[in-house]
């Protein structure tokens, strides 16, 4: 090696060295909660990276060697459990290990509402669960369950989303089954309807447990990860498969408690309207009159009441700013109820 990059790797660890023992001496002084809560919402690394950084290497990428630091150095003083929508090789899992790194304990659940009551009864700190894909929208599921529970959205992750065929065998002209969860199904139905018109596809719910079932069978194939294919170890017969290059999934993570004001944040809510003329419009005055940006507005069938929906709304703001408590008391006059299921930072595409 030449002995300059020699020095300065040297250098680099020194330096991490020297950060993580600053750090653990801060980290040790903070309470249970606090920790908890930097584990899966770490300071403004991007900010920090595109202030200071210049070098060649896609700022991206070091800011997830920035972030894996930071959680390598947390988890050292508060371990968490993180339940997830499993197998190992899912795109939650994927995204989980984004968001905490690989140092946490992972647990895998087979249906979103395991993850829920993993949380619930405290077997884990946090889950993982996907809400909505840019291409197919809600996970309905997901919805269902953040309507019932008192968990609380605590942080969020935008994972694109890639597909491939996978397979034992090596001809995609001999498939004849095709296992996938319903959303990849519908990311990738051009495709499908392209090449494999004349398939049998079988249900099932997860990518990694299409994955796993297509290893049992020579003549069939999934829609999954490429990690979930080398768990598998499948072949490839396809890659980015999906119908859009612009395919994202927003992934939840959800705990017992959200998170205190960052100033750059985001609260999401359910709620229900009073059945009359212009009850939706007289509900949502207030975020016109207060200045609010609402990012997203979702209604959802309510299972109890027969042609009553409920609306889950995402707005830019802290439950605890002035302005938004103000908007939410006026927003009570016009509801049957309304629930805030999380404050949590504002994350972009490419974090």
């Amino acid at each position: 090696m030449n002995e300059k990059i020699e020095k300065l790797d040297r250098q680099i660890l020194k330096l991490i060295e020297e950060r993580s023992a600053l750090y653990l001496e801060e980290l040790r002084s903070l309470t249970d909660e606090q920790l908890r809560i930097l584990a899966v919402n770490p300071a403004d690394l991007e900010k920090i990276v595109s202030e200071a950084y210049r070098g060649p290497i896609p700022s991206e990428n070091i800011v997830k060697l920035l972030k894996e630091l930071h959680a390598q150095t947390v988890l050292l003083c508060r371990p968490l459990n993180v339940a997830y929508l499993g197998p190992a090789g899912t795109f939650t899992h994927i995204a989980l290990l984004e968001i905490f790194s690989d140092a946490v304990n992972a647990i895998p659940q087979k249906t979103v509402p395991d993850v829920f009551d993993e949380v619930e009864r405290g077997a884990a700190d946090y889950g993982v669960v996907p809400v909505e894909n840019s291409s197919e929208g809600a996970v309905t599921y997901t919805l269902d369950e953040l309507l019932d529970s008192d968990l609380m959205i605590v942080s969020e992750k935008f994972l694109r989303i890639t597909h491939s065929l996978v397979s034992l065998c090596d001809d995609i002209k001999r498939i004849k089954k095709l296992y996938s969860h319903p959303q990849p199904l519908g990311q990738c139905k051009t495709w499908l309807r392209n090449y494999l018109p004349n398939v049998e596809i079988i249900h099932v719910n997860s990518t990694s447990k299409a994955a796993e079932t297509a290893s049992w069978d020579k003549f069939s194939a999934a829609i999954a990860s490429e990690v979930a294919a080398e768990i598998y170890k499948l072949g490839v017969l396809a890659r980015g498969i999906e119908d859009s290059r612009n395919n994202y999934t927003r992934f939840l993570v959800i705990g017992k408690k959200d998170n205190p004001a960052t100033g750059n944040d985001k609260t999401s809510i359910v709620c229900s309207v009073k059945d009359r003329p212009g009850a939706l419009y007289e509900m949502l005055k207030p975020f016109h009159e207060a200045g609010i940006n609402m990012t997203k507005i979702e209604s959802r069938p309510d299972k109890k009441k027969m042609w009553a929906y409920n609306f889950f709304i995402d707005f830019i703001g802290h439950r605890e700013d002035a302005v938004v408590r103000n908007a939410l008391e006026k927003m009570k006059e016009n509801t049957i109820f309304l629930k805030v299921i999380g404050s949590y930072p504002i994350r972009s595409h490419e974090q």
